[in-house]
């Protein structure tokens, strides 16, 4: 665990089965931090927020990487998870559609997350 100022890691993914490889790093990252001890906060946008539905971690298929739900689990139970509301409202998901457990939110949030002080963001 890091010592000192309070830390934010924000992990923004962008990509899901449409760049394979990106999207597992923005999980994979997210994932480690967290078990790291560092406050975490993953944004689900784009293709990536298709993962905000109850079973399709489980479609996403990458060799060599960590399994996408098992890190989407860790994510779940220790740190936030939040879909973006425009792609949210493209997908046509609605609240009732994501895993219990994800916020929807738009740039405002983001805004004020990756502005708080000690913040980090990592955009995937």
């Amino acid at each position: 665990m890091l010592t000192g100022m309070a830390r934010l890691l924000v992990v923004k993914a962008t990509a899901g089965a449409d760049a394979p490889e990106r999207c597992s790093q923005a999980f994979n990252v997210a994932s480690t931090a967290v078990t790291a001890g560092i406050d975490v906060s993953l944004w689900l946008t784009g293709e990536s927020a298709w993962f905000a539905l109850p079973g399709r971690a489980a479609e996403f298929d990458l060799p060599h990487a960590a399994p996408l739900p098992d890190l989407l689990e860790v994510l779940l139970a220790e740190a936030r998870v939040t879909l973006c509301t425009q792609c949210a409202a493209r997908r046509g998901i609605g609240p009732g559609d994501v895993i219990p457990g994800i916020r929807i939110a738009g740039a405002a949030v983001f805004v004020e997350e990756i502005m708080s002080e000690g913040a980090r963001a990592l955009v995937y």
